[in-house]
């Protein structure tokens, strides 16, 4: 079996907010906005990787318990969103501080081999871009 990435799906509260961030400060690209009633399945991506796309919706399909319990989780910060690689780590630091992201935690060289930074989506996902050991 020989499996690659299609896509990958993260839950947000505000899909507005979402696009702000996700494509305006982060920089991908907005491939798809779809809309449903009060829900919404944003498709975004990286112009490198046009076979890989990340999902941002405000769709849960369960029921209201799940979606209060989910919504919880993501007001606290405790799902994770994606993980990024950029090869200037400490620009792309400074292009997302300046435009306002919440910064978790600033470029650190990290145990598991990589230098890194944290940032929170505007629904509270936790996002991390690393730059790649040389």
């Amino acid at each position: 079996m020989n499996l690659t990435l299609s896509q990958c799906f993260v839950i947000v509260h505000d899909p507005d907010l979402a696009v702000g961030f996700y494509r305006d400060m982060l920089g991908l690209e907005l491939r798809n906005d779809v809309a449903k009633g009060e829900f919404r399945w944003i498709t975004v991506g990286a112009a490198a990787q046009p076979d890989v796309a990340i999902v941002l919706t405000n769709y849960l399909n369960g029921s209201p318990a799940d979606q209060d319990a989910v919504a919880g989780l993501i007001a606290k910060g405790a799902l994770n969103g994606v993980h990024f690689h950029a090869e200037d780590l400490d620009g792309a630091f400074e292009k997302v501080r300046g435009a306002g992201a919440e910064i978790v935690e600033e470029p650190t060289e990290q145990p598991w081999g990589t230098r890194d930074f944290a940032v929170r989506d505007p629904s509270g996902n936790l996002v991390r871009i690393d730059q790649p050991p040389a």
